[in-house]
């Protein structure tokens, strides 16, 4: 069934691509959402389904955009408890414990960070027509700590696109096995699939350009600690990139020690700052979640580098 429907004449001057005009006259959608739109035939040029994102549209032509009914998610609220740490009528942003998925996947049908949004936020159902949500950047289920939510169409594009462009500056903290070979430094190697281990990534020549960069913040007899700034946004970078230095995460048993070094139970990686410039707004805003109570207390017990 069509919720709505939106029929244009193409008038301008010149030839433009369809995708570009689609932007220019539905700012409040994701570039996505456009997409998909396109590729399930609901964008009609002259009466005939869109071939592609890139047709290219001459004077005269009509283009008819049909808006499909929401489809009923299988997503059911649930009310757990959130640490929001700040709200308005735009964005959420969540301080995620650990040991919770950002969004259902396979073993996860619930208690994800977004079955709880969508009882602390209904209007955020079927937003972007996705499954997931709201979500415009993931944290792996071990690593707590910030996270960023869209709560409309408008705000989800803005958001993707500032994530894109780099305009956000995320901070993290991570207690690392060893040390760094230098107290700072940058790294800046590709990151894909482990071609040895597919459900893994590596450092691999074929991958996605990374870039990460690093500070000391503190020494220990047998761990360091480490404020990260990943510049790029590949799957588990950090993770990936320490453990290229032969400094892995502690108690990362996937990609350091198989057995951890320290008794956790999950890895020690914490989203702690966020700095980003909101939809609506000039200037960026920074937003900082503590450090949970369980890595604040084994920081506390590890033996100072001085000591040994």
């Amino acid at each position: 069934m069509i919720e709505r429907q939106f029929v244009f004449e193409y008038q301008e001057d010149g030839p433009q691509r369809l995708d570009k005009f689609l932007v220019q006259n539905f700012p409040e959608l994701s570039r996505s959402r456009l997409q998909n739109l396109i590729r399930d035939g609901f964008v009609l040029v002259n009466q005939l389904p869109a071939r592609k994102s890139g047709q290219i549209l001459e004077s005269g032509m009509t283009i008819r955009v049909d808006f499909p009914e929401p489809e009923p998610t299988e997503m059911i609220p649930e009310p757990i408890t959130l640490d929001v740490i700040f709200e308005n009528e735009r964005v959420l942003v969540v301080n995620k414990p650990a040991g919770m998925v950002v969004h259902p996947a396979a073993g996860h049908a619930s208690g994800t960070l977004v079955h709880a949004v969508l009882a602390h936020a209904p209007e955020m159902q079927g937003l972007a027509g996705e499954k997931r949500p709201g979500v415009v950047h993931r944290l792996d289920k071990e690593t707590s700590g910030l996270i960023l939510l869209a709560k409309d169409d408008q705000a989800h594009r803005w958001l993707q696109e500032q994530f894109h462009l780099r305009k956000v500056k995320k901070t993290y903290l991570a207690l690392v096995d060893g040390r760094p070979p230098t107290p700072s430094g940058r790294v800046e190697a590709p990151i894909g699939r482990d071609p040895a281990q597919r459900k893994k990534m590596a450092v691999v020549t074929s991958g996605r350009a990374a870039i990460s960069e690093y500070f000391t913040l503190a020494s220990f007899a047998q761990h360091t600690l480490l404020e990260v700034h990943p510049l790029t946004g590949r799957t588990h970078q950090i993770r990936v990139h320490l453990a290229f230095l032969k400094c892995p995460v502690a108690g990362d048993t996937v990609y350091g020690k198989r057995h951890p070094s320290i008794p956790l139970g999950r890895f020690f990686l914490h989203a702690w700052k966020l700095a980003i410039t909101l939809p609506g707004e000039t200037q960026p805003r920074s937003f900082e979640a503590p450090l949970p109570d369980d890595l604040a207390i084994l920081l506390a017990e590890l033996k100072p580098l001085a000591e040994t």
